[in-house]
């Protein structure tokens, strides 16, 4: 049976002002590179070994699938990245301080700009300095593939068919994955394992830093969920 690792990201530089971040490239601080060894740390303590790790191209997921495969002495493993593990796109929130958001706009509404389903923020403005498709990393994409603004339901439907047409093949053959990513493309593989409902998988968090090992039967089922430190852990489905 293989081991699916899911690894949200270290704390970021905007994770610690509280800043929207979605698709902007920021770096982890010092305190998310440790977050980031420890998660490696914990793996090797484990005998937990990937065959090979996947993460999005955002700078804070792969630096911290770098740092844990050091600590893990599996530097040499192949490391995918795909755009389609990105954070979600939070459109016109993007950049904003979170409480100062909160104070202009009302507790409430930022509420459901954040966690209901299928309601996106409104849409970041062309050309601003958080759009991101200003970003040479997404030059190749097709046209209309980089968003302007996503809820949960937008991030499922791209993160569903990275799992169809990469990551489910490979699990498939029993190999060990290890994805570094971000807290609501994580969700969203939650949900695509666990069939979660629209209600349960926006009030699931994910810790920083806690590698989620989730073992799968040969059609893909989970069997065993559970972080790897206890003191870290949230609620699973």
């Amino acid at each position: 049976m293989p081991d699916l690792v899911l690894l949200r990201h270290g704390q970021s530089q905007w994770n610690l002002a509280d800043r929207f971040t979605g698709w902007v490239d920021v770096d982890l601080t010092e305190a998310g590179e440790q977050e980031a060894r420890q998660a490696g740390e914990l793996l090797k303590a484990r005998g937990l070994f990937p065959d090979e790790v996947w993460s999005s191209v955002q700078t804070r997921a792969i630096r911290t699938a770098w740092l844990a495969l050091t600590a893990l002495d599996r530097c040499w493993v192949p490391h995918a990245k795909d755009w389609r593990l990105n954070e979600r796109h939070y459109g016109a929130l993007t950049g904003l301080n979170k409480a100062e958001t909160r104070a202009r706009h009302g507790a409430e509404q930022v509420h459901i700009w954040r966690r209901a389903y299928d309601v996106p923020p409104p849409p970041i403005e062309s050309g601003s300095e958080w759009d991101p498709a200003r970003d040479p990393r997404y030059a190749d994409l097709p046209p209309g593939s980089v968003p302007q603004t996503e809820s949960l339901k937008i991030t499922l439907a791209r993160v569903e068919e990275i799992f169809a047409e990469k990551l489910a093949p490979r699990l498939n053959t029993g190999r060990n994955l290890l994805i570094a990513a971000h807290g609501n493309s994580l969700r969203a593989l939650m949900k695509i394992l666990f069939s979660m409902s629209d209600e349960a998988i926006v009030a699931l968090e994910m810790p920083t830093g806690n590698p989620l090992v989730i073992r799968l039967d040969p059609g893909l089922v989970p069997q065993e969920a559970a972080y790897l430190d206890p003191a870290r852990a949230t609620s699973l489905p």
